[in-house]
């Protein structure tokens, strides 16, 4: 590793990375952070998105491919002090590994071209860790895509970027379109617009799902406005057959992107 151990927190490039932590920064930087060694992996996996790479001299003991690859890549790569690791990290325990990262998102028209036979769309979803939760279930589930309306969360935080443990990197993600513009635009890719929310007069159980299929997902305290559930094709809830009140929405979106993913693949 080239260079000597960054050990002060107000150096230029810990300030500069530092930054990154707010949106307003990443906005106008175009970069952000992505903390942990799944993060990093996954990042280092698409050509030029790796800016810089911060490494403790432990995280380079532990992960050694990560940091060498880094460096085949042409990445700078700092050793980092712990004390430097806390200030950059969001999280209690830093992990000893963070990459500044450019912007990774599409416009919607890039993310839903093919034929996008499943995508996840987040509608006024303002906290992170289930945004990056949703992410991550939609990439699990082999979804096309993932959209997060102009009043959702930045999937550029932090807690959003971990949450999603690496699959901001895997699907194509749209940001900044309002919801009557996205369901437009999904309608005319050939995709049934369904939204997802407790008020739905039919369930998982009642609807044909093997076609292509966008989901909704809602705020996790109020759910869905009704100007959202007026634009969406159908309504649907998902059945609870014990006695919880309901699920979280990262759950309940689990829960319908992989009924879908299901339901397409079963002949």
């Amino acid at each position: 590793m080239a260079g000597s151990e960054l050990t002060n927190v107000k150096s230029p490039r810990v300030k500069a990375a530092r930054r990154l932590a707010k949106r307003a920064f990443r906005e106008q930087d175009r970069k952000f952070l992505a903390e942990g060694p799944q993060a990093v992996r996954e990042a280092l996996r698409l050509d030029g998105v790796t800016l810089e790479l911060f490494a403790t001299a432990e995280a380079e003991l532990r992960h050694p491919e990560l940091v060498t690859q880094a460096a085949l890549q042409g990445v700078p790569v700092h050793r980092a002090s712990g004390e430097v690791m806390a200030e950059l990290s969001g999280t209690v325990t830093p992990q000893g590994l963070l990459a500044v990262c450019g912007l990774v998102h599409v416009p919607l028209e890039q993310a839903l071209s093919g034929d996008p036979r499943l995508v996840a769309v987040l509608a006024h979803v303002r906290d992170p860790g289930n945004a990056g939760t949703v992410m991550r279930a939609a990439d699990a589930a082999g979804a096309d895509a993932v959209v997060l309306t102009d009043a959702s969360v930045d999937p550029y935080n932090g807690k959003c970027v971990r949450a999603s443990a690496g699959s901001l990197f895997h699907l194509p993600v749209a940001i900044g379109t309002p919801v009557a513009g996205a369901v437009r635009q999904l309608r005319e890719r050939g995709l049934r617009v369904l939204a997802a929310d407790g008020t739905g007069k039919h369930t998982l159980d009642d609807v044909d799902l093997s076609g292509p299929t966008a989901w909704i997902f809602g705020n996790e305290a109020w759910g869905l406005p009704e100007e959202v559930l007026a634009e969406a094709d159908d309504v649907v809830r998902v059945p609870i057959y014990g006695q919880a009140e309901s699920l979280n929405l990262a759950t309940a979106a689990a829960v319908c992107l992989y009924s879908s993913a299901r339901a397409q693949r079963v002949p």
